[in-house]
């Protein structure tokens, strides 16, 4: 993509991550954007508002010389008709993990693509399935002396497919990093195709 650029909106490491694994050139641009704490009723609808959101607050901070597509996600866990947002701090990160211990919970993504000049937008959400093992107080204090949780929903982050506390047994891994890399690629080679 030598003559446009992509834009990912975000500060997710993981997000950078699989994007830099992907073999993808592109530009990190913050939106800054909060997650609600509330007033969304399903996961898909949480998800899709904050993709949007954060899209739009980088696209509408860009001065666009030359064809640009923004790439925003975000990603929550939601167990018992609940999402699991970001930690404030180790204790709530304790009681997260708590709640989720010996059980399966749903992770969904959403993403946004918005194209510039065009401002036109793409967005679509993704959802996981992930079994968190079961652990005792111990277990996940050391866990939390990995400091791995910070800045992650659900206070967790997946160690690939062999990671001992962590189960993805449904949808994809690159889904519960935070960008679902599989449906983002078949777009971006479309998006690639309508400019050439």
């Amino acid at each position: 993509m030598n003559s446009s650029r992509l834009v990912l909106a975000s500060g997710s490491s993981g997000r950078r991550w699989l994007m830099s694994q992907a073999g993808y050139e592109f530009e990190v641009l913050v939106s800054h954007v909060e997650e609600p704490l509330d007033g969304y009723p399903d996961p898909a609808s949480f998800v899709q508002s904050v993709a949007w959101s954060k899209a739009r607050a980088v696209a509408q901070s860009m001065t666009v010389g030359r064809r640009t597509l923004v790439i925003a996600a975000d990603t929550i866990g939601w167990l018992d008709n609940r999402p699991l947002l970001k930690p404030d701090d180790e204790n709530h990160a304790r009681s997260m993990l708590t709640s989720m211990a010996g059980k399966t919970h749903e992770l969904w993504t959403g993403v946004c693509l918005w194209d510039l000049p065009g401002n036109w937008q793409i967005h679509w959400q993704e959802r996981s399935l992930v079994r968190v093992a079961s652990m005792t107080q111990d277990e996940i204090s050391q866990y939390l002396e990995t400091r791995i949780w910070r800045g992650c929903s659900g206070s967790y982050a997946v160690d690939g497919p062999q990671d001992p506390l962590i189960q993805v047994i449904e949808g994809s891994i690159s889904n519960v990093i935070g960008l679902p890399m599989e449906s983002l690629a078949k777009r971006l080679d479309e998006w690639q195709r309508l400019e050439s």
